[in-house]
Formats: structure tokens, C-alpha cells, sequence
């Protein structure tokens, strides 16, 4: 008994350790898929939509990986395709792109470092024609090629809209002037705020503080200053071109109120604004 005991014993442990070899289906770990893309921000899509005089739906074609040694400044963990597409839908841009279309592209290898298969993919591109070289595009980024979905394409357009409407908010480049004046009354200030534009027109913040009142502020992309305005909304271009492309802080240089009372009083209305307008995230690379 006890010798078919021990022999039991053995074939049970025997049993186990096979179990435990890799290969063993039951045990073997699962394949790590593919990371999910990430969601792109209201900020990535205006950034892509500011640098892309092409913006266009396209299927690929076929692809052809290019050799590291030939891609330059190529990320590791991925790989540059040659691809060749075919326009499905142009959102935005110049009317003579064609049906064929060609350009580079870099996209992340697999979860088993193979280089993956875009082929009748569809993507949403955000791209500038090639000079002299119909139907060859430059992506505009890394992240200029992005999986299309409906919700997607959908998100872009609303940003163009906004982009090309009239009036539009247009690019910013800092903080020209900051002055605070006191009111009549205790209590009573306004601070304006005077901000560098791309293409030099006009652009404002005014913060206005009244005696027992919270203090409001506005933005304007005009001559004429507000009376008294509210916070851009979240997600929209005016509020992008503040959130994401002013500095944190006012700049000493641009403070030009009169005693460091006051400037230090800009300085609080200029937070104010920073602060209620909120971070600015970028999800893509």
C-alpha cells in the first residue's frame, strides 16, 4: 500500500509540473493585445486641424515597411510604412487631391514587436500636399493618422467650423501688456490685459472686480473690449487658444501697472483667468 501510495504521489507531482511547462495551453499566459489608442483631446484635434492644409478620409491600399537605417528619427518600438491609399472623403483643403494617394507614415509595432496590417483600414489624415508630386502627402505629425470612426470625423468638422467661421479666435503667442486700474470705489478695479496674436490683429482679457460681487472677465478677438464677459467654454477654439498657448503666469516684462500693489493685482486677475479656464490635455503623441 504504501509503495502504491508513493507512486501515486509521484504521478500527481509529475502531473503538475507538466501542467506548468510553457506551451501547456491551459497555462500558458495570454497573448498582450495591443495597446488601445488613445482618445484624441479637443486640444489634438486643433492642433491637427491648425497645421493641416489637407484633411481627408482614406483607405490603404497596400503598405511597405521601410528600413530603420532609412528612416530617420524613427521612435523606438516602431516602424515607417510607405502606404499607398485611396481618398475616400476630402474634409478640408485643396480640391485637386486625387483618388490615388501616397505618403509615410509611422505607426507603433504589435504586441509581438511584427509590424502590423493596415490594409483596408480607414483613417482620418491630416496632412499638406507635396509640391510638384500629385497625390504624394506629408503627414503634418506623428499622430496625423488616426483611426476614422463617425464620432471622429464628426468632432474634426465642428472644430473646422469653428476655425474658419467669421471672427474666429486666431493663434496667440503670449502676453504683450498687463495693466491694473483701480476704481472709484473700494474695492472697485479692472485689469486689461493685451495678448501677441500670430497675425497681429487684436485680442484682450478684461477682469472686472466690483464691491461684494465675484469678479468677472472676458475675452475678446476685436478692437472693442467687452463690458463684461463669461469663460470660454471648455472644448471650444476660443478657449483652447487661451488654455493651451498662454504661459501659467503673467510675465514680469509684460506687467506694465504702475506700483507692485497693482502689479501684484494683475498678477491675482491674471491667475484667476488661468485658473478657471483649466488645464489643457493632450492625449497623442
Amino acid at each position: 500500500m504504501t509503495k502504491f501510495h508513493d507512486l501515486k504521489s509521484a504521478f500527481a507531482a509529475l502531473t503538475v509540473l507538466i501542467g506548468v511547462l510553457p506551451g501547456n495551453p491551459a497555462y500558458s499566459a495570454a497573448p498582450t493585445p495591443p495597446p488601445a489608442a488613445p482618445v484624441p483631446s479637443y486640444a489634438d484635434l486643433a492642433d491637427l486641424v491648425d497645421e493641416a492644409p489637407v484633411i481627408l478620409v482614406a483607405q490603404i491600399r497596400s503598405q511597405s515597411p521601410i528600413e530603420p537605417a532609412r528612416s530617420p528619427g524613427l521612435a523606438p518600438g516602431m516602424v515607417r510604412l510607405y502606404v499607398e491609399a485611396r481618398t475616400r472623403a476630402l474634409i478640408f483643403g485643396a480640391r485637386a487631391i486625387g483618388d490615388s494617394l501616397q505618403y509615410l507614415v509611422d505607426v507603433p509595432l504589435d504586441s509581438r514587436a511584427k509590424v502590423p496590417s493596415l490594409k483596408k483600414q480607414v483613417f482620418l489624415i491630416f496632412a499638406r500636399p507635396v509640391a510638384g508630386r500629385p497625390g504624394e502627402l506629408q503627414l503634418v505629425g506623428r499622430s496625423s493618422q488616426l483611426p476614422w470612426d463617425p464620432a471622429l470625423e464628426a468632432r474634426v468638422r465642428g472644430v473646422i467650423a469653428e476655425r474658419n467661421a467669421a471672427g474666429a479666435p486666431v493663434r496667440l503667442e503670449g502676453v504683450r501688456e498687463a495693466m491694473f486700474t483701480a476704481g472709484t470705489l473700494a474695492g472697485e478695479s479692472e485689469t486689461q490685459i493685451f495678448l501677441a496674436t500670430a497675425d497681429g490683429s487684436p485680442a484682450a482679457l478684461v477682469i472686472r472686480r466690483r464691491p461684494d460681487l465675484a469678479p468677472v472677465w472676458g475675452v475678446t478677438f476685436s478692437e472693442v473690449l467687452g463690458s463684461e464677459g463669461t469663460v470660454p467654454p471648455r472644448d471650444t477654439l476660443a478657449w483652447y487658444r487661451l488654455a493651451c498657448f498662454l504661459p501659467a503666469t503673467l510675465p514680469a516684462r509684460a506687467n506694465v501697472s504702475e506700483s507692485p500693489a497693482d502689479k501684484r493685482a494683475a498678477e491675482r486677475d491674471y491667475r484667476l483667468v488661468m485658473d478657471q479656464l483649466g488645464p489643457c490635455p493632450r492625449n497623442l503623441r
